[in-house]
């Protein structure tokens, strides 16, 4: 009896791919789908703040930019401080600083101050998507990559209701009212996700790293050389992502069909989305994320060829589902990289990194789109500027594949 005492006082608390970390997994999902409205209400309030404020769309679009700009510097800040006090405390903080940042904005009096506020949304939201990805990857092996697929998707969820909901609001109240309740219905439902998290992490194991499972590759690349590689390659791939993103309420309603049957393809390219991360999720557990992320930048450069040629209504639902079906994996499959060739001690300041390139392609490229488009009166250019984008990414991820496969050629060899 004392030896079986003595085996369970150093059992390990917990153990990868168990019930408890699926567990983990679903309230982690849930608090990410809260979470990401602060990615999309910017891009559906765009038209009523141009509209009250009489600004140019490229004036206007600079709430998306530097919202994004907060939820890309906030997610790295998260990073590091979750690599050191655990996740919930991280969440915690940054879901108090996002219902403060909503309620600010509903008082803005000029368009300046609606801009700036964006940056505090958007540093609060940061802590629901890339630190939630690199402690999802702590809790599994085998299923790692479905793991962070999964804990990305919550972004995407949040963008399938977040929109018309968002949407729905603004034309029934305007968008101040919407805005304050935002703040607070989500403040108050995600501190309760919170804590219930909390519940199943413990209090005893806050840094879920210490047990988490070891790197699977080897790329014979620094941590360093290769996280600015991905920097690089998630620049690119995310300009071209945030041009039907970003624009494509506004695209309608210069079309003639609505900024609602905008939003309606919104929510539908994020609903897409979900299916395509969760696959990518699946396919990055069989043939590796590197090859994932490759496969998805290439269909998500076809997606944006479409759009160059069709602008029906009825075209533009389907290639807006097309275009989710095919860029919702390229995301997360940085962080599943991360953490194939990464330590995990380092993970969630190494992915809110990589996430922050992502942000900075996204805040381009949703600036640019509206420059672009004030300045040729179409949004033609903006879309042929986004596949140039894509292309850089394509080969970036092509050069890594390529040189996987030698070192694996050479360690055979060997």
């Amino acid at each position: 009896m004392k030896k079986d005492s003595t085996i369970r006082e150093v059992k390990p608390p917990f153990a990868p791919d168990s019930r408890q970390a699926w567990i983990r997994l679903a309230v982690a999902l849930v608090i990410g789908s809260i979470g990401s409205v602060g990615m999309w209400s910017v891009v559906v309030a765009l038209p009523a703040v141009q509209a009250e404020f009489a600004a140019s769309r490229g004036d206007a679009s600079l709430a998306f930019t530097l919202t994004m700009a907060g939820f890309g510097i906030g997610g790295l800040a998260a990073g590091r401080l979750t690599d050191r006090f655990g996740i919930v405390a991280v969440i915690a903080l940054a879901t108090v600083l996002m219902g403060c940042g909503y309620v600010a904005a509903a008082q803005a009096s000029a368009l300046w101050q609606f801009n700036l506020i964006g940056l505090v949304v958007g540093a609060g939201s940061s802590a629901t998507f890339g630190p939630l990805m690199a402690e999802a990857s702590h809790w599994f092996e085998r299923r790692r990559g479905i793991a962070v697929s999964i804990a990305a998707t919550g972004s995407y969820i949040g963008g399938t209701f977040w929109p018309p909901l968002v949407g729905w609001g603004i034309q029934q109240f305007g968008w101040r009212p919407t805005h304050i309740a935002i703040g607070v219905v989500g403040s108050v439902t995600m501190l309760a996700m919170v804590a219930l998290l909390r519940l199943q992490i413990g209090a005893g194991s806050r840094r879920s790293h210490v047990d988490a499972p070891p790197p699977r590759i080897d790329l014979r690349l620094s941590s360093n050389t290769l996280t600015t590689l991905l920097c690089v390659a998630g620049i690119a791939c995310c300009v071209a992502m945030a041009m039907p993103q970003v624009h494509i309420v506004a695209y309608c309603g210069d079309l003639g069909y609505g900024v609602a049957r905008g939003a309606e393809m919104l929510s539908l390219m994020l609903a897409f989305g979900i299916v395509s991360r969760v696959g990518s999720g699946f396919l990055a557990d069989r043939i590796g994320g590197i090859r994932t992320l490759l496969l998805g930048s290439v269909a998500q450069g076809f997606a944006l060829l479409f759009y160059l040629f069709f602008d029906s209504m009825t075209s533009l639902y389907i290639i807006s589902a097309m275009f989710g079906l095919f860029q919702g994996g390229l995301v997360p499959g940085y962080a599943i990289i991360i953490r194939e060739a990464m330590p995990a001690s380092e993970a969630a300041t190494r992915v809110g990194t990589v996430i922050l390139g992502t942000v900075v392609g996204m805040s381009l490229g949703g600036w640019v789109s509206g420059i672009i488009f004030d300045a040729t009166g179409s949004y033609a250019a903006a879309f042929i500027n986004g596949l140039g984008w894509n292309a850089l990414n394509i080969m970036i991820m092509t050069a890594l594949l390529l040189r996987a496969r030698s070192r694996l050629q050479l360690a055979t060899a060997s």
